[in-house]
């Protein structure tokens, strides 16, 4: 398994809380915000990616 740290570590951490945050503030069903949530969570590189690509985004009104 490949370990990311320093300075790439960080961005990718910094994505993830994005990524987190986005999903709980878009209008997604609370079960969709749950599983978005765990797997960017449990698979940080390949969650946020997954998101990138087919999560929700953030409501803007």
């Amino acid at each position: 398994m490949t370990e990311i740290t320093g300075i790439g570590g960080f961005i990718l951490l910094v994505l993830d809380v994005w990524a987190i945050v986005s999903v709980v503030s878009s209008r997604a069903s609370t079960g969709k915000k749950v599983l978005w949530v765990l797997l960017i969570l449990f698979l940080p590189l390949l969650g946020f990616i997954l998101w990138l690509i087919f999560g929700p985004r953030a409501a803007r009104d």
